[in-house]
């Protein structure tokens, strides 16, 4: 016998180690300060099917949600300007040991 056999033989499920009983018991029905009820009961569906939309629900929710009163239509809140808008210098102004790569930031330009 192998030791796979014997592991099985000695671990595996018999007849005798399964559980007897009515398997249709509904003892565990109760009324008791949390009910439990059976399992054919009906169960009440909060969903209506009829106007049960999700796209339209959530367009509800959104409206629901938003506060209209707390939007601000200014987009910079009345901030006056200051300067001008700079996107930084080209690379042609950078100095020579940064447009090099050799700052010492990277060296995946002299890799390749």
């Amino acid at each position: 016998m192998s030791a796979d056999d014997k592991y099985e033989a000695q671990n595996d499920v018999t007849r005798a180690d399964v559980p007897s009983g009515d398997i249709t018991s509904k003892d565990y029905v109760s009324s008791g300060p949390v009910p439990v009820q059976k399992d054919d009961a009906p169960v009440e569906d909060p969903i209506d099917e009829g106007t049960a939309d999700t796209d339209a629900q959530l367009e509800r929710d959104d409206r629901e949600a938003i506060d209209q009163s707390n939007i601000i239509k200014d987009r910079t809140r009345h901030a006056k300007p200051v300067g001008s808008y700079s996107e930084g210098p080209d690379e042609g102004d950078l100095p020579k040991a940064v447009a090099d790569g050799d700052d010492g930031t990277s060296n995946v330009r002299k890799q390749l």
